[in-house]
């Protein structure tokens, strides 16, 4: 197939080389020289991960790059780990290619089976969603739990502690920077909580070791993908970590917090998250405002704070959300007296 036969779609994405399309172009130049099948069309999703679709009925494939090959393997072994334990709500690595790993331009390539994606797209915005995503969760969990022993040298341990102090630390550098935004009473308080809240988790036992498991780590909304047929499943496994189940939990509570108006109420309605709701360590973890400051490290870091698309949602998780955050603290520090 010549190149002028192919057809190459390039969305918009952020100041990227991946979104050139002359990389497109070598790219598929180097996957049509490896596949035994011609790839008839690459459009790219987002940093390094391509939709890819073959020339033999058009057949869609998910394409993603790894920074090394033993974090492709990983990645690999895992999930097919999952599967054979019976957690099937995810995806499979395919072996279309004669060389393997897939080595391009400093980045390894694994090739996943396309999950066609449904149109009722999921979100954190409706209650039935919140519940099932949970529901997932836990059987995700279930499942790792029988993975852990397995995966014990291959993993880190989560950190939680570590990653807040450190996230903690680059909120107050950039605090000369937020104050041209926020007002300077409303960051003190964000501040007091996280104090708050490192200084009880410091004093704070680790809890049961019994629920050890594999922690996904990143329980954002885009990580559960509704397929066309209605299924849930959850994708993408790169930050995963040996840790306590509570930790997803906390993580998905401080996900969903914001629509449910930060409710104590509306969380403790959640049948997954209820018991955790009567361990002091997980309270302590709930007040600590990890959103604000990762978001408004992230906007520092990347030099956004002077795009107002990209400030306004930050804006409203800080400013327009306060009160009710407020409340929520309260709620909190009643609860752990």
């Amino acid at each position: 197939m010549e190149w002028a036969e192919c057809q190459i779609i390039v969305m918009t994405m952020k100041t990227n080389v991946q979104g050139d399309a002359f990389f497109i172009k070598r790219l598929l130049s180097f996957l049509n020289d490896q596949f035994d099948i011609r790839i008839h069309r690459i459009m790219p999703l987002r940093n390094h991960v391509f939709l890819i679709e073959t020339a033999v009925n058009h057949k869609p494939y998910i394409l993603k790059g790894f920074s090394s090959p033993s974090k492709l393997r990983l990645q690999e072994m895992f999930t097919a780990d999952l599967k054979k334990a019976g957690f099937s709500n995810t995806y499979s690595f395919q072996a279309l290619a004669a060389q393997s790993p897939l080595s391009f331009e400093n980045r390894y390539y694994g090739i996943m089976e396309y999950i066609p994606p449904s149109t009722n797209t999921f979100t954190f915005l409706e209650r039935t969603n919140r519940a099932e995503g949970l529901t997932l969760l836990q059987k995700y969990h279930e499942t790792t739990g029988m993975l852990v022993n397995r995966y014990a040298t291959e993993l880190a341990q989560h950190q939680p502690l570590e990653k807040w102090k450190k996230r903690n630390a680059s909120f107050i550098k950039n605090i000369p920077v937020i104050e041209f935004f926020v007002q300077k009473e409303i960051i003190e308080e964000y501040m007091s909580w996280a104090n708050w809240s490192l200084e009880h988790l410091e004093a704070t036992p680790p809890s049961n070791p019994e629920s050890t498991i594999i922690l996904h780590g990143d329980v954002a909304h885009h990580n559960f993908l509704r397929s066309v047929d209605g299924t849930l499943y959850l994708i993408d496994f790169d930050l995963i970590s040996i840790g306590e189940q509570s930790q997803d939990y906390l993580q998905y509570a401080n996900r969903i917090l914001p629509f449910l108006d930060w409710s104590f109420e509306g969380l403790s309605e959640l049948e997954v998250i209820r018991p955790f709701l009567n361990d002091k360590k997980f309270l302590y973890g709930l007040a600590f405002p990890t959103d604000i400051f990762r978001e408004w490290n992230r906007l520092i870091r990347e030099r956004q704070y002077h795009n107002p698309v990209r400030v306004r949602p930050v804006m409203e998780l800080t400013v327009g959300q306060f009160a009710e955050r407020k409340s929520f603290f309260k709620e909190i520090r009643k609860l752990t007296m």
